[in-house]
């Protein structure tokens, strides 16, 4: 029963091989859209405000300044349509969901970068 259970974990837990990143960290999500019958690779980049959940369910929220207005996207962790995430920058915060970046504009919404 055993290597029933860990089969089924095997197929349904894709392994992703991201790099580690937390929220406050800048990355560059690399994510598959299919129209009709082509498929193209789009680029998403912004702060990671918050990371949701653990195991298969896992996601991760990635907000973007777009013409001036604020854009969050969710992506699953496990996804089979992300090609690839690229940290960019590493982040100091102290909180784990950042929130108050919705309300925060130009300077303000500055996130400190760490030292390399």
């Amino acid at each position: 029963m055993s290597n029933l259970m860990k089969f089924v974990e095997e197929q349904l837990i894709p392994k992703a091989n991201h790099p580690k990143f937390k929220a406050g960290d800048t990355v560059t999500v690399h994510y598959k859209i299919k129209e009709g019958d082509k498929e193209r690779v789009q680029q998403y980049q912004g702060v990671v405000i918050q990371r949701k959940n653990a195991g298969p369910t896992e996601s991760f929220t990635v907000r973007k300044m777009s013409n001036g207005v604020g854009v969050e996207r969710v992506f699953p962790v496990n996804s089979p349509y992300i090609d690839k995430v690229e940290l960019n920058k590493v982040g100091i915060v102290r909180r784990a969901r950042l929130y108050y970046l919705r309300d925060l504009t130009g300077k303000a919404a500055r996130i400190k970068e760490k030292k390399q």
